[in-house]
């Protein structure tokens, strides 16, 4: 038994992200400044891309590449079935209608075949997810999105390190909108980033980022000292602060380094749970680059012997944190009530929601770690088997 509780996608922190945090402190500069700056460059330099505008999230990103694609009331967006409730919120934000498509069983990426049943005279925009850091099948997407006159928008919140083909996840479609959550592969506390081709895309976020001021607003934050400015559209406050891109300048710096060390507790994990009744991550396609994001198993009662809910009971008895991502977005009240969706007709994201595990994988997990949660998986399978003898 553990002396503490392995914390779920506990970040890895280092001196040097606490010694910049003090820095920013110590200059006074705390918000929007020069640092956010830095980090939108380099992370657009990591990402192959052309523009990068910092906001303080992934759903504030997710909605400001929505507006800035020209979505609103009337529209209708595709998106996945198997998704974190901010997907499918900041669709509604717009005023846009949600529309469900059921995943792939085996990857469990958005199927483009339910894409393109689910379009319809008022779809504008598909957006994917690149669940648990695998891309989603971009070719399909994207030519069904040329077939119909759609824009992509991809949800980017696992896909730091994804690349499909070559290309890295986020420059493919219109948008790409990634989360720097406590959790995810580069963390800045909250935080998020759209990528974008367009000039003026990119410059409308931006602008909707910030009460929908004008660019000599943007001027202050740049130490030229006040400049006036007009307020040109209804905007949002979903600026990010220097206090955030310090973190997040230091970890980029480690993002390689990193995702290889969650590469080798990938590895560790599928050869010790290989022989267990467990469904394990599928193979990574050779023409994929997956960030390995979340280490996610399903565990089917039938086969297990144990209960998805009391497999997590017990990994929490041995203190071992777990996640669960995701249930099915129909098997949510709200949306049940808002628009009819029901579980069963999403078969295979009901079927993974109510099976996954997501296990521990950031870079702070030790090889003490790894034995640990191989241990705690171990005797939930062991002690379903010796109840059922």
């Amino acid at each position: 038994m553990r002396d503490d509780f392995l914390i779920f996608g506990s970040p890895q922190i280092h001196q040097t992200e606490i010694d910049d945090v003090v820095g920013v402190l110590e200059s006074g500069w705390l918000g929007t400044g020069p640092k956010v700056t830095e980090f939108e460059n380099r992370f657009a330099e990591y990402k192959r891309a052309e523009h990068a505008v910092a906001v303080n999230s992934c759903t504030a990103a997710l909605h400001l590449g929505l507006l800035a694609g020209g979505i609103g009331p009337g529209d209708e967006v595709i998106t996945t079935a198997m998704t974190f409730c901010a997907t499918v919120n900041t669709i509604i934000h717009t005023g846009a209608t949600p529309v469900l498509a059921d995943i792939d069983p085996i990857s469990l990426n958005i199927d483009p075949r339910a894409i393109e049943v689910a379009v319809t005279e008022r779809t504008r925009a598909i957006m994917p997810v690149h669940f648990a850091g695998r891309p989603c099948d971009m070719d399909a997407i994207c030519a069904i999105a040329e077939r119909h006159g759609l824009i992509v928008i991809e949800d980017c919140a696992h896909a730091v390190e994804t690349e499909y083909k070559n290309k890295p996840a986020g420059t493919i479609g219109d948008f790409g909108c990634f989360s720097f959550y406590v959790t995810k592969n580069v963390v800045t506390g909250e935080g998020g980033m759209v990528l974008t081709t367009d000039a003026e895309r990119a410059a409308r976020v931006r602008m909707l980022s910030l009460h929908g001021m004008s660019r000599d607003a943007w001027k202050r934050f740049g130490g030229e000292g006040f400049k006036h400015y007009e307020v040109v559209d209804a905007g949002y406050k979903y600026n990010m602060m220097d206090l955030q891109a310090v973190i997040g300048i230091q970890q980029l710096k480690r993002v390689e380094m990193n995702w290889l060390r969650r590469g080798e507790v990938w590895c560790q994990y599928d050869e010790y749970f290989r022989d267990l009744p467990l469904t394990l991550p599928a193979e990574v396609e050779p023409w994929a680059r997956h960030a390995r994001h979340l280490y996610t198993i399903l565990v089917d009662e039938t086969c297990a012997g144990i209960s998805r809910n009391a497999f997590l009971e017990f990994l929490a008895s041995r203190k071992i944190g777990a996640g669960v991502h995701y249930m099915s977005i129909p098997e949510h009240k709200f949306y049940q009530s808002r628009f009819g969706w029901r579980p069963e007709d999403y078969p295979n994201s009901m079927k993974a929601g109510r099976e996954t595990v997501s296990l521990p994988l950031s870079a702070a997990v030790s090889d003490a770690d790894v034995e640990d949660v191989v241990d705690a998986v171990k005797g939930a399978v062991e002690s379903a088997c010796s109840t059922l003898r």
